[in-house]
């Protein structure tokens, strides 16, 4: 017998850091994958980043509906304004001296969104200034909310 027979020990120990070690391999790979899915996209050049929403129906009932926001023991409201077929207007009401001061980013961002909203006559691809994302995603959650409200029912 020329041949020797070779005899493998894996420890229990071994095998189980080998496992663990795989387990979290598979784990950071799916958190690059889903860190790296296209979805908002910033713009190196502005600073903005682009969200994209569902787009709104071209076809309202007609009048004035509004959404609200609570900001401390305040409401303010979002106040949307369609014709049939289109958005005339999207505003904030009230807003008083008290609330400008303390949230000085509230009046400029609605006045971006609704010239976008507008022009656009869409919820899609507008476009936020970098220093109010959040302010700008809780106004465009009201008024998401008030085109709700407008949208007519098959």
């Amino acid at each position: 017998m020329s041949s020797k027979t070779k005899i493998v020990v894996l420890r229990m120990k071994e095998i189980i850091y080998t496992a663990i070690f795989i387990g979290l391999i598979l784990l950071l790979i799916l958190l690059f994958l889903f860190m790296f899915r296209p979805g908002k996209k910033k713009n190196p050049e502005t600073g903005t980043t682009s969200a994209t929403t569902e787009a709104a129906p071209a076809c309202y009932t007609p009048g004035l509906y509004s959404a609200s926001i609570v900001l401390g023991s305040q409401n303010i409201n979002v106040e949307v304004t369609v014709d049939a077929e289109r958005i005339t207007s999207v505003s904030l009401v009230p807003l008083s001296e008290s609330v400008s001061a303390m949230y000085p980013l509230m009046q400029p961002a609605m006045d971006s969104l609704s010239e976008q909203i507008i022009t656009g006559q869409s919820l899609e691809g507008l476009t936020y200034p970098a220093g109010s994302q959040y302010t700008s995603t809780a106004l465009m959650n009201a008024v998401r909310t008030a085109l709700a409200k407008a949208r007519l029912t098959d």
